[in-house]
């Protein structure tokens, strides 16, 4: 069955459209590695990667992988000019110090509050936390990038959390393949949706209540 709404890659593109000129900001695994390949050339943001590169570029064309260059979730990447390298302890000292303007992460649930939960399914092997926590709560921003529901179809975006939290009133903007979703002070705010997505069907498939931004649009693609 094809998940409706956009594929991951346009979810990145989404993103990327979002990132200002100017700021640093880290990727982690899963869909926002994909936001690396989608800057338009001439942008000035630094991406930075946990695993001690600041200035990562796109990933390179196949058979030009430099099994050295790769990112937090071990994908190849390329070195822009002026990029750096450092030791993890150095890369969160960025991260806690609030140097980072913005990390978008992957998510397994998210909460109308912002909480945020990443890291594992009670009874599943998942993995471990790692520094998805400091990076939740050090940068300035935290954007979240995932499907809108599980494959059975289950809310992802839910009144509460009922899986292990990374952070609490973390996540700023919710991405997914149906909609742009803010976390405000109220509660959930519907700001697009993805093209041929109607607001109702955003609704059903989220737990808790949206507020319909009153200059709702239809996410440019």
């Amino acid at each position: 069955m094809t998940r409706p709404g956009l594929p991951d890659e346009q979810i990145a593109q989404r993103i990327a459209a979002e990132l200002e000129d100017g700021w640093y900001v880290n990727l982690g695994v899963g869909i926002p590695t994909l936001v690396g390949n989608c800057l338009p050339p001439g942008r000035d943001i630094l991406l930075h990667t946990e695993n001690g590169m600041l200035g990562i570029g796109p990933r390179p064309p196949q058979g030009e992988e430099d099994i050295d260059l790769i990112n937090a979730g071990n994908q190849p990447v390329t070195v822009l000019p002026g990029s750096c390298f450092f030791g993890q302890a150095d890369s969160f000292a960025m991260i806690r110090g609030g140097h980072v303007d913005v990390s978008v992460l992957g998510a397994l649930q998210v909460s109308e509050r912002g909480d945020l939960a990443n890291w594992m399914i009670p009874g599943q092997r998942v993995g471990r936390v790692g520094g998805a926590m400091d990076i939740a709560v050090g940068a300035k921003r935290l954007f979240v990038a995932m499907g809108h529901t599980t494959r059975d179809g289950a809310p992802k975006i839910v009144k509460r959390c009922t899986y292990p939290l990374t952070a609490v009133g973390a996540v700023k903007k919710i991405f997914t393949n149906l909609a742009v979703i803010e976390v405000g002070p109220a509660g959930l705010v519907l700001l697009e949706v993805a093209p041929g997505v109607t607001p109702e069907q955003v609704a059903a498939a989220t737990e808790p209540p949206l507020t319909i931004a009153p200059d709702l649009r239809t996410i440019p693609f």
